[in-house]
């Protein structure tokens, strides 16, 4: 394993544990949330971007908290990933008791669990359409408990204020992030209706 394994050594980790289509789209949105940050904050995008493809490689085989990421970070290890970066994966769930003490580790828990949140808001709308989920909507639709209840609304919250970053500003920077990837995240384009073909790569292709 290299130093500083590279965009394809995470998607080869990624598919060698993980075949369902709803986690892949879900480290790839990550992973497009990761480098719109890293971007803005003037960091290496090609790390931050790994860091949020492997971020849960190991949970369709492990989905306890007694499994998840205790067996991934161990994998990671075994195999020479960087531990900054084993640390980061590890720290984006509280359970795990590791500091979120780098940008790349309060970036991921900032921007992990509003993935799927506004991917459950894009699919509400009649054009499916993430590019114009607004920031507005989104804020009101985490007061519906109701409303995708898996998500952790906490985590939401509280990763922004870590990160440093307004709210609603951090919605807009995740959102357009998706938008850019949205035929991968299996999502209409801005303006594209439902039931069109989207062009574009396939998942996993960059």
């Amino acid at each position: 394993m290299p130093d500083r394994p590279s965009r394809a050594d995470a998607w080869a980790l990624l598919t060698e544990f993980t075949d369902n289509s709803s986690l892949i789209k879900h480290a790839l949105a990550v992973e497009a949330a990761m480098r719109a940050y890293a971007r803005r904050f003037g960091e290496n995008e090609e790390e931050f971007a790994a860091i949020g493809l492997i971020h849960d490689f190991d949970y369709q085989q492990n989905q306890t908290v007694e499994t998840h990421l205790h067996v991934g970070t161990a994998i990671l290890r075994e195999r020479g990933w960087p531990e900054d970066w084993v640390r980061a994966v590890a720290s984006h769930a509280d359970y795990m008791g590791v500091p979120r003490d780098t940008l790349a580790a309060k970036t991921l828990f900032a921007v992990d669990e509003l993935t799927g949140f506004l991917t459950a808001c894009a699919l509400v709308r009649p054009d499916r359409s993430v590019a114009e989920v607004q920031a507005a909507s989104v804020k009101k639709k985490l007061k519906d408990k109701a409303f995708a209840r898996s998500v952790n609304r906490e985590d939401i919250v509280r990763g922004a204020e870590e990160l440093g970053v307004d709210l609603a500003a951090h919605i807009e920077v995740v959102r357009d992030a998706m938008a850019a990837i949205a035929d991968r995240l299996e999502l209409p384009p801005q303006g594209q209706a439902p039931g069109a073909e989207s062009q574009g790569s396939g998942p996993g292709l960059s």
